[in-house]
């Protein structure tokens, strides 16, 4: 069991909700981000979504989208994510899993990539725009690395879909909850309610709600949906706000951070 599994399970045994930190590597610089990992990694956040900068990453929002552009232009590359991860990993325990796009995957070489990022101390990967009938490949790697393969849900994947990727889910599902791109929303969707009950029919593993979620009062009203509720944007955006001093930054990320995870303790063992 590996330190993902460890960490879903040790909060559902405490009837708490997990807290999924998002930050793009690499921004606003490639020495702040093992800063700020461990500043939001201490300050509650469960698990760290540490994202790999793309130059065409199709699921994300302006503000991600900026923040990749700020990564790669700060000279951040995949060899660099990886080493930034051992950095990361010789600090803070929680379980760390990349975000990136399937053309990184391809271009690095997904059996070198796996390898590199099992080493590195990552413990899952996320990949968007790969779907569960391409999946195969990177996932056998995965396993045989001891990675997580997370994969995506949407509102609008049908039942039996949704049936079919819960089934070579690995680690947590993702559910998107809303169609479209990631970044900071004033409202959730009303049907989360409905759509995370789908998924919680199918799934044998816990389920993370993302896309959208940006304050507390976002997370105090999913909590009792899912088992874990991940949070990008709204980090990133405070991370390109204040780039120019990331020692005030990590403070401020921790603050945010503290603030998120209190609903999460507050509605430990609630249902929907």
């Amino acid at each position: 069991m590996n330190r993902l599994a460890t960490c879903l399970n040790d909060l559902a045994s405490r009837g708490e909700k997990g807290l999924i930190a998002y930050l793009m590597a690499g921004d606003p610089s490639p020495d702040a981000t093992p800063l700020l990992v461990e500043a939001v990694a201490r300050a509650g956040a469960d698990i760290v979504e540490l994202g790999i900068p793309f130059s065409d990453p199709l699921a994300d929002g302006p503000v991600i989208q900026a923040a990749g552009q700020r990564a790669l232009r700060s000279g951040t590359t995949m060899a660099g994510v990886l080493s930034l991860a051992a950095r990361i990993r010789e600090k803070i325990p929680v379980p760390l899993v990349f975000m990136t796009y399937y053309n990184p995957i391809l271009r690095y070489g997904p059996e070198r990539f796996v390898a590199d990022a099992a080493r590195a101390g990552a413990d899952g990967l996320i990949v968007p725009d790969l779907p569960v009938e391409e999946a195969g490949s990177l996932r056998d790697l995965a396993d045989a690395a001891g990675l997580a393969l997370v994969p995506l849900v949407a509102p609008t994947t049908p039942d039996e879909r949704i049936g079919t990727i819960a089934a070579c889910a690995r680690g947590f599902i993702y559910c998107v909850s809303l169609t479209g791109v990631t970044g900071v929303r004033d409202r959730l969707p009303p049907e989360v309610a409905e759509f995370t009950a789908r998924v919680r029919r199918h799934a044998r593993l816990p389920i993370a709600l993302g896309f959208g979620i940006s304050k507390p009062e976002h997370v105090a009203a999913v909590a009792p949906l899912v088992d874990a509720v991940v949070v990008g944007s709204a980090l990133v955006r405070m991370v390109g706000e204040n780039a120019k001093e990331p020692e005030i930054l990590a403070d401020r990320l921790a603050a945010f951070v503290r603030a998120l995870k209190e609903p999460l303790r507050n509605e430990a063992g609630a249902k929907p």
